[in-house]
């Protein structure tokens, strides 16, 4: 049997029982959890074990853990951290402050039963990219931007969580808010091929990517997230041959319903669908139009989740104070 091709969120903090329903005859691949979802350690926990129970198996469970703005887990009880971009701005060493930054993330995660982040971020920052994403990015070269990427994404695995590389095939043109409204790119291909591509192109090897809901004008005149041509793009220029999730389809960048959506993200070559904040009725709308997974889809499905493994062990209060002498030394 395939997995369900969605990726969703539950309504609070427990299931409900209608959800447990949902869930167990949705099979989606996995979930995400929101600020919502999240109060106590234990009830993370509890959480993330009503939610695999629904489905019967290790469904991975994801977060939006970059630090700085968007940021799911924050003090008291875990890390607060600075945007990356000024993090990284700080560091004497921001390769290896990247990575000791996401092993720690990870070690919180793990604790609570996450196993995913959606991270690394490496879309190249331009002056004009808008300000939601702007010190959300790691640099505005693409060398520097993949190094820093590869840096999150092993911090991220040697700590037992998934990473998914985003906003694939790259984000930092967007001058406006892709929650609010679809931003055009006008850039010529070449420049794209050279600087916003490349760094996906670096991290091709990846097991799960996030769409970018945007229009490349020189390219296509559909968003990504909806486009047979960059979806293609994405497979054969850039490489990536991990599991491509959308970007969130509530999202206002992309117009008309969600049931519509959801099949023109899958004809386009999306293998997956997540959907976020939505009610239940919406999550059931999107999981009867995502359907299953075909065989692709579910092939790199299993590869991911052959990607987790246990975290190696380390001392995180050595972590810690060396992370701490790159920041302060």
């Amino acid at each position: 049997m395939t997995f369900g091709a969605t990726i969703l969120d539950p309504l609070g903090l427990r299931l409900s029982a209608e959800e447990k329903t949902f869930f167990r005859d949705a099979d989606p691949f996995g979930f995400i959890l929101f600020a919502r979802n999240l109060d106590t350690p234990d009830q993370i926990r509890a959480l993330c074990d009503e939610l695999r129970n629904a489905v019967g198996r290790e469904a991975p469970i994801t977060i939006d853990q970059e630090g700085g703005r968007v940021q799911r887990l924050r003090a008291p009880v875990w890390r607060e951290w600075a945007p990356p971009m000024d993090f990284v701005t700080a560091a004497s060493d921001a390769p290896q402050a990247m990575y000791l930054r996401y092993r720690l993330i990870a070690h919180e995660l793990r604790q609570l039963g996450i196993d995913s982040n959606c991270a690394p971020l490496v879309d190249v920052a331009t002056q004009a990219t808008h300000p939601f994403l702007r010190n959300r990015c790691y640099g505005t070269t693409a060398p520097e931007v993949s190094d820093l990427g590869r840096a999150v994404a092993n911090g991220l695995l040697d700590g037992g969580v998934l990473p998914v590389v985003k906003h694939i095939p790259g984000h930092g043109r967007a001058e406006a808010d892709s929650h609010l409204e679809l931003p055009v790119v006008k850039a010529d291909p070449e420049t794209l091929d050279a600087v916003d591509f490349a760094p996906f192109r670096a991290l091709n090897d990846l097991p799960m990517g996030m769409t970018a809901h945007l229009v490349y004008k020189a390219l296509d005149d559909a968003p990504a997230t909806l486009s047979p041509k960059m979806m293609a793009l994405i497979r054969q220029q850039i490489g990536f041959d991990g599991l491509i999730m959308t970007d969130d389809l509530g999202m206002k960048a992309l117009s008309g319903s969600l049931s519509d959506l959801s099949r023109q993200a899958r004809n386009a070559g999306c293998d997956v669908i997540l959907h976020c904040n939505g009610s239940l009725a919406d999550k059931q709308e999107v999981a009867a139009a995502a359907g299953r997974m075909d065989a692709d889809g579910q092939r790199r499905a299993e590869a991911a989740l052959a990607a987790r493994k246990q975290p190696d062990e380390v001392d995180i209060p050595a972590l810690e104070a060396k992370l701490d002498a790159l920041l302060n030394g």
